[in-house]
């Protein structure tokens, strides 16, 4: 018998009855399981941005804790003579350059041309380019013009001359040649070989505009001479260009941009981690404000690591407080920028030292080796967020619990699923006997009273 038929026979073993019966079993037996359920869900998902903000904070330290951030230098010029610009690691320094003389290219011109047409030649022959005490063979015939051996010292002796044509006025063509390098050394000649120029305008009567000259400098007043006006070979790490006759100032000091860049995020991010853990560990008498995690011993255990931090790191020669980091009462973390410049500029060694490790020095200039207080705090972190760390084991307890929970749920729902098939047949069964007995019950009373009428007729 179908089930959308059971208690017609009855009136009593209906569907409806076998709806209420499954649902006070689902309450006893499956909405526990689902409530269980759920609440190892939500802890997934709140663990999911708990370790998100943990993972921040990790990255954030682990950026200050590099020595290479301390490493990066800026270089501040008070003047307009030099440019400088500075290597990672470069020895923090300040000196002077006074600036005599710039070094200047040796430039020569030829003598006129009525055009840049004018062949240059009777026959061909070749002539010689020196510079700089570098030969270079120029090849030409009764058809190279001033324009074609422009083109052709351009392609041969490129790297060292520049070879140009000018017109200085109406039917003036002149040949410019300017070395590519500065400096004493530069000059310029041409002879011709094979003597088949048809002048002497390209050999002996160059003559320079321009005398290429050394550069004069002072270097914390001590003489310098250089052949270029880029210079890397003064001081270790820098580059030095000479840009004008002057005087200038340069300081090499520690590039403090990115690291308190680094120090906001790491402070941000602390800020962050310590704000989420405070919520989802949250004690209350009140269901709907206490915390997921409020009775859950690992993440409670990593709230407090993080809080005693601040404190227990520091290697016994100083407390980040010292450095201008603080924590409110409400547990929020700032930095006074002031006091941690203030330290930078004293001693910017031992600020390294301090957050990145190293070689500390003491007041009584004793030295002793630190681990550096990021990298102490890396470790703190780094056990709960590590690759199978703290977090991954909780995460994968949860993960196990959900999948357990999840069978468990299906194997009550199938037991019930059975159970109440087999009710629902049990229950035809019985309406269908009830109906029968009410049938002969009916029979019964109809019979009698047919009795009970011919008799009192």
């Amino acid at each position: 018998m179908g089930i959308s038929s059971l208690g017609v026979g009855s009136s009593i073993l209906t569907q409806d009855v076998l709806d209420q019966l499954r649902e006070a079993d689902n309450a006893k037996f499956v909405q526990p399981i689902e409530l269980e359920l759920a609440s190892e869900n939500d802890k997934k998902n709140a663990l999911e941005l708990v370790d998100a903000n943990m993972t921040n904070l990790i990255d954030s330290i682990e950026a200050i804790g590099t020595s290479t951030l301390y490493d990066e230098r800026l270089a501040t010029v008070t003047g307009t003579s030099v440019s400088v610009s500075a290597d990672a690691n470069t020895d923090l320094q300040s000196f002077t350059l006074n600036v005599t003389r710039l070094a200047t290219k040796q430039i020569e011109q030829s003598g006129s041309f009525t055009a840049t047409t004018e062949t240059i030649a009777n026959a061909a022959g070749s002539m010689n380019l020196n510079i700089d005490g570098q030969d270079f063979t120029i090849n030409y015939d009764e058809n190279t013009t001033l324009d074609g051996l422009k083109d052709l010292i351009n392609e041969v002796a490129g790297d060292k001359v520049n070879a140009t044509i000018v017109q200085v006025s109406s039917g003036d063509f002149r040949l410019f040649l300017s070395s590519v390098d500065t400096g004493s050394t530069q000059d310029i000649t041409i002879t011709d070989g094979s003597a088949n120029l048809k002048d002497t305008r390209l050999t002996t009567s160059l003559s320079a505009i321009q005398t290429g000259l050394d550069a004069n400098f002072t270097f914390n007043g001590q003489a310098i001479v250089r052949s270029s006006n880029n210079i890397t070979d003064l001081v270790t790490g820098l580059d030095i260009t000479l840009k004008e006759v002057g005087s200038s100032t340069v300081d090499i000091t520690q590039d403090r941009d990115e690291i308190m860049t680094k120090i906001d995020s790491f402070v941000e991010k602390y800020n962050a981690a310590i704000s989420e853990l405070g919520r989802v560990t949250k004690q209350s008498v009140e269901s709907s404000e206490r915390g997921i995690f409020s009775s859950e011993s690992t993440i409670k255990g990593m709230k407090r690591a993080l809080e005693d931090m601040f404190a227990t790191v520091g290697g016994g020669v100083g407390t980040m407080s010292e450095y201008g980091f603080d924590i409110s009462e409400d547990g929020v973390m700032s930095i006074d920028k002031d006091v941690l410049n203030s330290k930078m500029d004293e001693n910017p060694q031992n600020v390294e030292a301090f957050f990145a490790g190293g070689t500390f020095t003491k007041a009584d200039l004793t030295t002793v080796e630190v681990t550096g207080i990021f990298n102490e705090m890396s470790t703190i972190v780094g056990a709960y967020t590590d690759y199978n760390a703290t977090l991954d084991q909780y995460k994968e307890s949860l993960t196990s619990s959900i999948s357990s929970l999840e069978e468990r749920k299906s194997i009550t729902t199938e037991r019930l699923d059975a159970r109440y098939e087999i009710l629902k047949k049990q229950y035809a069964a019985y309406d269908l006997m009830i109906a029968k007995l009410n049938n002969a019950s009916s029979m019964f009373v109809e019979m009698a009273n047919t009795q009970y009428a011919a008799q009192n007729s």
